[in-house]
């Protein structure tokens, strides 16, 4: 990610510890300024790096942790690691990063689903996605660029779903429930390979997403 400016930075200092907060004062100032005291920083500042409206504090609060997974996922530490397996990391890493703040995660998909904020929600679905890839190598500038974002952000996303109702010890259905996507995914590349070379019989990548999204199972 690119450097941050002053503001940026101290956004993304307080962006987990709002995230933190949100579960008792919502997405609202009141959040930045309890996060302001624990961190110390002045409320003044706090108040002027950070949004007033709650669908975009969510959006900050959301690259606060695009940058934390950044930050932790050096190339060092991925080196040795699948693509399948980066991938179900980075997941895995901004689950557990907030774990602390379930109840704003519930809060804040209710509040980016509403239309007012759908193509907000998007853009930061999006975003997140294309930070994973990144992070985890990849460099397709044709249409899977846009494929593989598109089915990370449907996968992500009914991961949270699940993870939110999890109640097993150590979220294990959660990540029984990951892998099972992920593997869906694997197995959706090679429906690529069969669309990319026979026109007649392609599967339909919309139904797919969908069942990314919606899974039977």
């Amino acid at each position: 990610m690119d450097d941050p400016t002053p503001l940026q930075a101290l956004r993304r200092r307080l962006s987990l510890t709002v995230g933190e907060n949100a579960v008792f004062d919502g997405w609202t100032e009141a959040a930045v300024d309890a996060s302001a005291a624990q961190l110390g920083i002045e409320p003044a500042q706090a108040r002027l790096a950070f949004p007033k409206q709650p669908a975009d504090m969510i959006a900050a609060w959301i690259e606060g942790v695009d940058a934390a997974m950044a930050e932790h996922f050096t190339p060092e530490r991925i080196a040795a690691l699948k693509v399948r397996d980066r991938i179900s990391e980075m997941i895995w890493f901004r689950l557990q990063l907030t774990g602390n703040s379930r109840e704003s995660v519930r809060t804040a998909l209710a509040i980016l689903a509403m239309p007012q904020n759908l193509a907000l929600g998007l853009r930061t679905s999006w975003r997140s996605a294309d930070a994973m890839w990144r992070l985890a190598g990849d460099t397709a500038t044709d249409y899977n660029h846009y494929t593989k974002r598109l089915t990370l952000s449907a996968v992500y996303g009914s991961t949270l779903l699940a993870w939110l109702d999890d109640q097993s010890e150590g979220w294990i259905e959660t990540r029984a429930f990951l892998e099972r996507r992920l593997a869906d995914v694997m197995r959706f590349e090679r429906w690529k390979s069969a669309w990319r070379g026979n026109a007649i019989r392609r599967p339909s990548i919309t139904r797919f997403l969908g069942r990314l999204r919606y899974p039977v199972s």
